[in-house]
């Protein structure tokens, strides 16, 4: 492969260009780097990683008690506060920095809660070999802040969210990772060939840099990054020089070796 020869293919939505929806009365509003067929753009090569949503909410509001089955739900709390209710018997809250994670299995009902001042978390969908998974016993499991592993080397802080050395672990292929940048520095992430990098900006500016093309691409608050590779290539992400920058990622592989809901198999 010589030097110009495009490895990646990068793609970058700023929350214009995402879906969007409400709930409670718009007491909870949302916007959706990766919504549900037909809303906002048609993101490709994102396998297993099925839905992705920001909310944010201003005091109380409240997801009132709706089903799911085999999928894997996880709400992750950016600030606040997030109540959950389940017909498992399952009644918690996490502040931020913690997760709740739902394996949907053959089906079970929820409700979701804000409860602090100001709230925002992602709630994320992974999706698993449906047909196995439907045939399980849902499960609900939740962790804190602290349960969470971090490091810190050149300037960044990574904290692990789903895979390697993270506690929350999920049948669907996928590693995450919230990620603090200090100004001025940068994260550099390699790719092995047919996968692909979610990343939403937290909060912060930078610029994500293509190693192989040196393609810059900007990176404001609230805009949504899709990289995949079609060979092996690999990223910069670096922050501007006068603040931090706040990302989370997640890798998947492009494909996987079953069905998937969107492909309507």
């Amino acid at each position: 492969m010589n030097a110009k020869t495009k490895a990646l293919e990068i793609n970058i939505y700023p929350p214009e260009a995402q879906g969007v929806g409400q709930f409670d009365g718009g007491r909870i509003t949302e916007i959706k780097p990766i919504g549900f067929p037909g809303e906002g753009p048609d993101v490709r090569h994102t396998g297993p990683l099925f839905y992705w949503a920001w909310a944010t909410a201003k005091g109380y509001g409240k997801i009132a008690l709706h089903p799911h089955q085999a999928f894997e739900i996880m709400s992750y709390a950016l600030k606040g506060e997030i109540g959950h209710y389940d017909t498992l018997g399952t009644q918690s809250r996490v502040k931020a920095g913690g997760v709740q994670i739902m394996q949907t299995g053959s089906g079970v009902s929820h409700e979701e809660e804000t409860l602090a001042d100001h709230n925002e978390f992602f709630q994320i969908w992974f999706e698993p070999n449906l047909r196995e998974s439907v045939i399980q016993p849902p499960t609900y499991r939740e962790f804190s802040h602290e349960d969470f592993p971090t490091e810190t080397r050149d300037g960044v802080v990574i904290k692990q969210i789903i895979g390697e050395g993270a506690p929350v672990t999920i049948q669907a292929e996928a590693a995450m990772q919230d990620i603090l940048i200090s100004p001025g520095h940068n994260l550099r992430r390699e790719l092995a060939a047919n996968r692909t990098l979610a990343m939403v900006v937290i909060d912060g500016k930078g610029v994500l840099v293509d190693e192989t093309t040196l393609g810059k691409h900007y990176l404001e608050p609230r805009y949504f990054a899709i990289v995949h590779a079609g060979e092996p290539g690999a990223v910069a992400i670096q922050a501007d020089a006068d603040r931090p920058l706040r990302i989370a990622l997640i890798e998947v592989p492009a494909k996987v070796n079953y069905p998937l809901y969107k492909q309507g198999k």
